[in-house]
């Protein structure tokens, strides 16, 4: 299903409920007034297509926190759509990576890490992060699934860490989403193979 037909399907009692949840945490993080919450509130149970939620929470997403956001480096979103990303070079030491009705895959194959530990923020909220990992990073998962899953997913058996390997650690929550840690080998940077 395309993006823009997953915008014009009509919603559920149950859509709009996710969608005020996430607007009750947003208000409960300081992000948004009381006053703000029941306007939004509002606009959220008069909606009938997906569309009409996106004007309601387009402005939660992770805010700028310096020049490196400017190049995507700390933040990746997806907001009923798809996003991926792959690392060249040095991560940096913190990463958040939002799913919102859609999907976030990284791409941590062609990366290194400089801090040590360098932390993923995870949050998938009806949606998925996917975070492929080459064999030689140390991975502490640490997030937790409600009415989802946060875990590693299929892939390669990690192999026994070399001392002073590399560590990745993965935080945070999916709510009716998934957040997955897979293990694949790297390969050989070409052209052709972008993501």
């Amino acid at each position: 299903m395309s993006e823009v037909e997953r915008s014009a399907r009509r919603v559920a009692d149950s859509d709009r409920e996710k969608v005020a949840q996430l607007l009750y945490e947003a208000m409960g993080a300081g992000r948004i007034t009381t006053a703000e919450l029941e306007t939004r509130l509002d606009a959220v149970y008069s909606a009938k297509t997906f569309a009409d939620f996106e004007p309601v929470i387009a402005d939660l997403s992770p805010m700028s926190t310096g020049p490196e956001d400017a190049r995507g480096g700390r933040s990746s979103i997806a907001v009923m759509s798809g996003t991926r990303r792959r690392f060249d070079g040095m991560l940096p030491s913190k990463h958040v990576s939002r799913a919102l009705w859609g999907s976030v895959r990284l791409d941590l194959r062609y990366a290194e890490i400089a801090a040590d530990p360098c932390t993923i923020r995870a949050v998938a909220i009806m949606g998925g992060v996917k975070i492929v990992v080459p064999e030689d990073f140390v991975v502490d998962v640490r997030g937790v699934g409600l009415m989802g899953g946060f875990g590693t997913g299929r892939g390669r058996a990690p192999r026994r860490a070399a001392v002073g390997a590399p560590v990745l650690r993965v935080t945070g929550f999916a709510w009716w989403g998934s957040v997955k840690v897979i293990r694949k080998a790297r390969e050989p940077l070409t052209r052709g193979r972008r993501r």
